[in-house]
């Protein structure tokens, strides 16, 4: 890892953990509360965006100083420097680590949408998250998850094609960031019984795009080897 790259996780390490206990008011300006959980960069208008990385940090800062920033984070090898400058100056971003749990008040929450998050964590940290969604959402709130597809993962691997599929799913050796690894696979089976376990109801599998969850349609990604499940509280 690299010396730039030690210093800014540690600086975001402590400034997650100066914040880890702050609680946001709703905005009623909102008539709906939709959350975007874990999100990086992919995110829509509308939504409150929350993810524990610098990027959501930089976005509540001047454009100026997120322009001279671009080119030390990750995102300058997917986005251009107007395209990461335009994303973070026309969404909301709360700079908060998940691991705390989300920072809104019980039952003050209509949506909640999460992409290819929960499996960088561990499973007993995503069931906490999960615990927390179903905590923050209001009654008949809707969540909608996508992972990726273990099942669809084992299907490769049984297709004789080991090598790739142990380091897309299994065995990321991102040496540069620990986060970027999984750290847990879920198949429809297993997610439909942790949602019951937590008390959601509903729970259906979607399809790419498709489904109760608004704005899914802009939201989702990597049709190819996700699951896409919903969920009622």
């Amino acid at each position: 890892m690299s010396a730039t790259r030690k210093i800014t996780d540690v600086f975001n390490y402590f400034l997650t953990r100066l914040k880890s206990r702050r609680r946001y008011k709703i905005n009623r300006n909102f008539s709906d509360v939709k959350l975007n959980l874990g999100c990086g960069l992919a995110v829509h208008h509308g939504w409150i965006n929350i993810d524990g990385s610098l990027n959501a940090f930089f976005g509540n800062l001047p454009s100026f100083f997120q322009r001279f920033i671009y080119k030390s984070t990750g995102a300058s090898q997917y986005y251009t420097n107007d395209e990461y400058n335009k994303i973070l100056k026309n969404n909301i971003f709360i700079h908060h680590d998940l691991s705390f749990g989300i920072p809104y008040s019980d039952a003050t929450v209509d949506y909640i949408f999460s992409s290819h998050f929960l499996e960088h964590l561990f499973e007993k940290d995503a069931m906490n998250l999960l615990k927390e969604c179903y905590r923050v959402l209001k009654p008949g709130g809707l969540i909608r998850i996508s992972v990726p597809d273990l099942e669809y993962a084992v299907t490769l691997y049984n297709q004789n094609q080991k090598d790739q599929t142990l380091r897309d799913y299994f065995f990321n050796d991102d040496r540069e960031n620990y986060f970027s690894r999984h750290k847990y696979m879920y198949d429809y089976e297993m997610m439909f019984v942790r949602l019951k376990r937590l008390g959601f109801q509903k729970i259906n599998r979607c399809t790419y795009r498709s489904g109760s969850l608004p704005d899914c349609e802009f939201l989702d990604n990597r049709p190819r080897d996700s699951l896409f499940i919903e969920a009622k509280k």
